[in-house]
């Protein structure tokens, strides 16, 4: 049985870091690792990218595509997902299925603005799902196993335009 003066780290669990620039017997003082002279030499330097004046390749690549920042980050849920965690008995079926009940369930990590739904995988159950927005193929999906699907997005996006 280790005594509580004795515990110490396992042998070479702790490599002690460089001292660069604390004499020659360090071996690695005067320059430090550095080299001699020049700009990468000195302190402060921030030249990466920089081709010695000639127009550096990140700038002379042509730009592509646009990123709206006005886009929504819609979280995506499948038809198969949603009857999974009914099948487990995380979602209750009877209940109105919206995000907090699919947050709740395990079935999202996170709402972020919406949640889609798509319609890989198919129902067996009916169901009352309200979510921001559903592929044509979802709401068909939802509608012939009987059941009623509310999308939120029309209702945000008229009250953002009165």
């Amino acid at each position: 049985m280790t005594k509580l003066n004795e515990i110490r780290d396992n042998e070479g669990s702790h490599k002690k870091r460089m001292r660069v620039g604390r004499g020659p017997g360090s071996g690695k003082g005067k320059t430090a690792g550095r080299g001699v002279k020049g700009q990468k030499s000195r302190t402060g330097v921030a030249i990466a990218g920089f081709e010695g004046g000639q127009m550096p390749l990140h700038m002379r690549m042509p730009k592509r595509g646009f990123n709206n920042p006005f886009a929504k980050k819609l979280v995506e849920v499948n038809l198969w997902r949603i009857a999974q965690a009914i099948e487990a008995g995380k979602l209750d079926a009877s209940k109105p299925i919206d995000d907090a009940a699919l947050l709740a369930a395990g079935v999202i990590r996170r709402v972020r603005d919406g949640v889609r739904l798509l319609g890989q995988g198919e129902l067996k159950t009916k169901l009352d799902i309200t979510v921001y927005s559903a592929s044509v193929s979802a709401a068909k999906a939802v509608e012939a196993a009987g059941g009623a699907l509310t999308t939120t997005a029309k209702v945000a996006e008229a009250a953002a335009e009165a």
